[in-house]
């Protein structure tokens, strides 16, 4: 059980923050008049800001494009229900990872455990001071992750599985999933054929260029202010259902200025690395892949993570710089 957990956490927290049926003060309630500011002007020219739902044309082609949100929140209900008949009549569905990708995957760690845990050399408690490591061990029984296998999980790893709140991982672990899952369940029933916008390894070819001591301070920064990230999953839920997801995406920079004990520099250039690694440059890498996908098919859905909808290098706007006209489809 815990090896499946595992492998769906890797998909499911990367692309847009994670988020579910969390309750509680919004974060976006919490800022400033100037962080509002901040946020007004950040998302005031941003390509694509707004909407959850584009349909991309270009001669004959018509390429539907779907923010989704990995976690399961019971609005996403109706959401899939606006999206079933686009699913259906499709005759490709492009997705971060299929579950062809989620099977080679679990099937890798169990080959490679080293890919997520530490297999050789010191675990977490040795490298951390017990004060932090007593937080971690928290956190994650908070989360059902026993601390002794937290212990042994690759820091980049455990630092994603701390980014889901304890209200969600019951939900994840037992098989709940969201709008992506969702999406795979029709595209199913439909027979509707499936295809990954990515290899599954991309995730981990990201992760290792980052030193133990860059992966161990980035496991520091997350325990370093709870309250801030419980207060962040609620604002994220409800600027998804808004359909507001540059502000979503903005928010999270204006958090990480917000962290006590973090340098506010620093906290701009994790964010900056984040975005480059975890969004843009995996766009970049995705739009040949989407476009060759046109050449065999003329009705095509891609469904990834919002956050990869948004800016000017986001999916919206390479495929609009590629000639694609994109109309919002109102839910």
């Amino acid at each position: 059980m815990f090896l499946r957990t595992a492998v769906t956490a890797l998909f499911a927290l990367t692309g847009t923050m994670a988020t579910a049926a969390c309750t509680g003060v919004s974060y976006l309630d919490q800022i400033s008049d100037a962080q509002r500011m901040q946020l007004d002007v950040a998302v005031a020219d941003m390509p694509f800001a707004e909407g959850l739902v584009w349909k991309a044309t270009k001669s004959a082609d018509t390429v539907t494009v779907i923010g989704t949100m990995h976690i399961y929140d019971p609005r996403l209900e109706a959401l899939r229900a606006t999206l079933t008949d686009t699913i259906t009549n499709a005759d490709l569905v492009m997705l971060e990872a299929t579950p062809e990708e989620e099977d080679k995957l679990q099937d890798m760690i169990v080959t490679d455990p080293g890919r997520l845990f530490i297999v050789d050399g010191p675990t977490l408690p040795e490298m951390l001071d017990s004060g932090t490591w007593d937080l971690i061990a928290d956190a994650a029984s908070q989360r059902s992750i026993p601390p002794f296998m937290a212990a042994k999980m690759q820091p980049w790893y455990l630092s994603l599985m701390l980014a889901v709140p304890p209200c969600a991982m019951e939900d994840m672990v037992s098989g709940v999933r969201g709008l992506d899952q969702m999406i795979i369940q029709d595209a199913e029933a439909a027979g509707v054929p499936m295809q990954a916008v990515e290899p599954f390894t991309t995730l981990f070819d990201i992760f290792k260029n980052d030193s133990i001591d860059e992966q161990v301070d980035m496991l520091r920064v997350n325990m370093l202010s709870p309250a801030i990230q419980q207060q962040m999953f609620v604002a994220m839920l409800d600027r998804y259902f808004a359909e507001d997801v540059g502000r979503l995406w903005e928010l999270s920079r204006v958090a990480i200025a917000d962290i006590p004990g973090l340098d506010p520099a620093e906290g701009v250039t994790m964010f900056a690395e984040m975005q480059e690694a975890l969004l843009e440059t995996r766009n970049r890498n995705w739009i040949p892949v989407i476009l060759a996908a046109t050449e065999t098919h003329d009705d095509i859905v891609v469904a990834v993570g919002a956050a990869h909808l948004i800016g000017d290098q986001g999916v919206l706007q390479l495929m609009q710089n590629d000639g694609w006209t994109l109309t919002r489809v109102t839910q």
